[in-house]
């Protein structure tokens, strides 16, 4: 066929076999297009759990460093106070086998003499009775802080009198006149003043020094006036001004044992063996009472150096100390701690959003973009480590939450292509950080709180995607 300028060249066409490629390809390249994109997400994911981890090491070394600051701080005036005492010490002789070499006519013998040797016998009182007061503070050092108190503390009660009758130790044996009795105190740079004893009725001084094995640090007073002991009841009692931090604990060493704290602290946390019998708390500060018998410990009420350490052995009185602290329940790096474990899933919420965005209206939205709102989403947590140190913990959190969220609105008002887009997504940012600081805040049941909103976050999700036809979204 030809025509005025020339022949008609028909373009080329091509082959029906080849069309038929083409088609199926783009097909299969539709189909798989949301599967490589859910891929892509995942190795993104993955991607950001490394600055996750890296805000995670920056919170151990503030934590760190916040340790260092409070011991430095407790160092000098005094740190957590355990007082385990009084307790009665009185020395006895008694007599032990000793094998010698001697030369008898001329020959080296060995022969077994009879010697002298000298034993603590330790006697616990029967009636022990606490008043302490606890005067908090709080003192600095930079930005970090430490609870420290000044505490005044009475303790009285009775000695039974000694008796050796079930060791069948001669009474010229006893050493009445070497007696002393020993309070166990950890800390003395703590002690402010020159303490007194008040036993049998008589003054003593107190003088460092403890002689309760395994205790290398406290006080004590020697009973010079053997008169005392003669006494069916011992009485004794002391007033002790000692400064210490975080907390104070004490051993139930008597038969009965009563112990009274109170404190301007709003925040007591009770710890020990023993629970208070009696607590009142409020805004002015609590007051504590405990009463245990001599049951509930395992170390006996009188021993001997000869049977060993009793005090100290297993089960002794390091498993029968009870007490208080002075801290408080809002630790903001626990919670920061607590706020980057729902890290990932924070990334996962948001990034569904997205996807939706993508699935649903048609948005295209590269992967740089989403590593950008990733970015974002991880940038609150250091925010939120870094204000938490220098204001409260629901500020902190406000102020991270809102700057992440105005920072990936206004980058979705674009990347999303609409102000609607936007808003919505601004409200899912809202609702999750709400979530996250209900879930903080209410401890005990956050577990509960947490699966619920995941119910209700996948459920939304499986709503919002019934009608999608994975194989062929755009056929949807």
């Amino acid at each position: 066929m030809t025509g005025a300028s020339g022949p008609f060249i028909h373009p080329p066409s091509l082959p029906p076999l080849a069309e038929n490629v083409a088609s199926v390809s783009n097909r299969l390249l539709r189909r798989a297009r949301p599967s490589l994109k859910l891929f892509t997400l995942f190795v993104l994911l993955l991607l950001l759990l490394i600055p996750l981890n890296m805000i995670r090491g920056v919170l151990d070394e503030r934590r760190m460093r916040k340790n260092e600051a409070v011991r430095d701080i407790t160092a000098s005036w005094g740190g957590r106070q355990v007082m385990v005492g009084p307790v009665l010490v009185v020395p006895y002789r008694y007599s032990i086998p000793v094998q010698r070499m001697e030369s008898i006519d001329g020959r080296m013998t060995q022969v077994e003499r009879i010697e002298k040797a000298v034993g603590q016998a330790f006697f616990l009182p029967e009636r022990l009775e606490v008043q302490g007061d606890l005067s908090p503070s709080v003192l600095y050092r930079g930005i970090y802080e430490a609870v420290v108190y000044k505490g005044q503390f009475t303790l009285a009660g009775f000695f039974a009198r000694p008796s050796f009758d079930e060791w069948k130790i001669p009474p010229q044996d006893i050493l009445w006149d070497e007696a002393t009795v020993t309070i166990a105190i950890t800390d003395l740079r703590g002690v402010q003043d020159a303490l007194h004893l008040t036993f049998g009725g008589s003054p003593l001084p107190l003088i460092p020094g403890s002689r309760l094995p395994g205790f290398q640090s406290g006080i004590l007073a020697q009973v010079r006036d053997k008169k005392v002991f003669e006494q069916d009841r011992i009485p004794f009692s002391m007033t002790c001004a000692l400064h210490g931090s975080v907390g104070v604990r004490f051993a139930p060493v008597g038969i009965g044992n009563t112990v009274r704290i109170t404190s301007s602290w709003r925040d007591p946390s009770f710890q020990g063996a023993y629970l208070p019998a009696s607590r009142k708390i409020g805004a002015d500060g609590f007051e504590a009472s405990w009463a245990m018998s001599y049951y509930g410990r395992a170390y006996p009420q009188q021993w001997t150096s000869q049977a060993g350490s009793k005090i100290n052995e297993e089960g002794g009185v390091g498993e029968s100390l009870f007490g208080v602290d002075l801290l408080s329940l809002i630790d903001q790096y626990r919670n920061v701690e607590r706020s980057i474990k729902y890290g990932s899933l924070f990334l996962l919420l948001v990034f569904t959003g997205f996807f939706l965005f993508e699935t649903l209206g048609a948005a295209r939205i590269h992967p740089f973009q989403y590593l950008l709102v990733g970015a974002a989403l991880c940038l609150f947590y250091l925010a939120l480590l870094s204000l938490s140190e220098l204001t409260a913990f629901r500020w902190a959190y406000l102020a991270g939450a809102a700057a992440s969220t105005l920072m990936i609105s206004l980058y979705c008002a674009r990347i999303l292509q609409g102000g609607r887009r936007a808003f919505v997504m601004a409200a899912e940012l809202i609702l999750i950080y709400g979530f996250l600081y209900v879930i903080l805040q209410l401890q005990d049941y956050s577990l509960l709180i947490g699966t619920t909103g995941l119910f209700a976050a996948l459920g939304v999700v499986m709503f919002m995607t019934r009608h999608i036809n994975w194989y062929d979204p755009e056929n949807s």
